[in-house]
């Protein structure tokens, strides 16, 4: 009996020992997988932080030019009072980034204080080059580099202007303002402010900087993966629905609706009105593939600010 015992108690540590090996693999994978997302994370705000210290060290600061939002809030206090920019960038972001903490928590906070504290060391420390002294390259490619730097940062979960942090708390408040409402009207009175502190030339060049970062910062965000609503109205709407859902993998809402209303009269006929959501490089495939199956086809398209869920794929800002 004894031997029968431990016979049986043999047979089964292998398969615990399996079991366990097993389960640690797939510890150690989902281990690999989190610590290369947060190395991919950690390079694109590390990366964004230069792009913004080329953007104001190399092209803004030496022509006294300033950005808006808390960036350019930090700027004037260095042309008025004398303020080294990196004390400033740290001093004119702590509320906001306290205001983060309590509203969006710890991690996030934490993110956004390291990325600022990492842009403030950057300008302290780092040696840029004085690109060029013409004004107009200057409030365009400091914007531009700016822009980036911003939206590098955001895509790595983390901001570099904690104005953006007050505008998303306002939008949750107040729906009837978008956040880039939001920003525009607060920049209105900073870029109104630097007209007395800098002078109008360089308040009017400003506001093309600020231009020149937004329009970036939009393309860093969405990009060519910019979504797009499409609507569809076609006779042969089945035929239509079967190649998107399957040859270009998209989900698609199927509408009834009535055709016919028109200057020939009412015809009443009952059709199968499409809607899918698509990125900007899949839209000229998608166009192709109905005028190929209804060259009547009646298409309807606008852009999407933003989109998650069903099958559209996820590009989170924000851990």
């Amino acid at each position: 009996m004894l031997f029968q015992q431990i016979f049986l108690l043999k047979k089964r540590v292998p398969a615990q020992t399996t079991a366990y090996g097993s389960s640690t693999a797939i510890i150690s994978t989902q281990s690999w997988k989190r610590f290369f997302s947060a190395l991919g994370s950690t390079s694109l705000v590390m990366a964004g932080i230069l792009s913004a210290g080329m953007g104001l060290k190399s092209f803004l600061l030496p022509n006294h030019f300033i950005d808006g939002g808390a960036t350019g809030i930090s700027m004037l206090l260095s042309a008025t009072l004398k303020l080294p920019l990196s004390y400033g960038l740290l001093l004119i972001n702590i509320p906001f980034l306290l205001l983060g903490y309590r509203q969006m928590g710890g991690a996030f906070a934490l993110k956004g204080a390291a990325a600022i504290g990492g842009l403030a060391l950057c300008v302290a420390v780092v040696p840029y080059p004085d690109i060029t002294p013409d004004l107009l390259l200057t409030a365009v490619f400091g914007g531009v580099f700016l822009g980036a730097g911003i939206g590098l940062a955001m895509r790595g979960g983390a901001v570099l202007d904690g104005t953006e942090i007050l505008a998303l708390l306002i939008n949750r408040h107040t729906p009837l303002l978008k956040v880039s409402d939001i920003i525009l009207l607060m920049n209105v009175f900073i870029f109104g402010a630097a007209a007395f502190v800098l002078g109008i030339t360089q308040a009017l060049y400003s506001i093309l900087t600020y231009a020149a970062a937004s329009k970036t910062l939009d393309f860093f965000l969405n990009g060519i993966e910019q979504y797009t609503g499409v609507t569809i109205i076609s006779t042969r709407s089945d035929e239509i629905r079967q190649v998107i859902t399957n040859s270009m993998g998209r989900g698609v809402t199927v509408y009834k609706g009535q055709s016919g209303f028109g200057k020939r009269g009412e015809h009443r006929e009952e059709i199968n009105i499409i809607f899918t959501v698509v990125t900007r490089l899949e839209l000229p495939k998608l166009r192709e593939e109905v005028k190929r199956i209804d060259s009547q086809a009646f298409l309807v398209q606008q852009s999407v600010d933003d989109a998650v869920g069903g099958m559209l794929k996820k590009r989170p800002l924000h851990d």
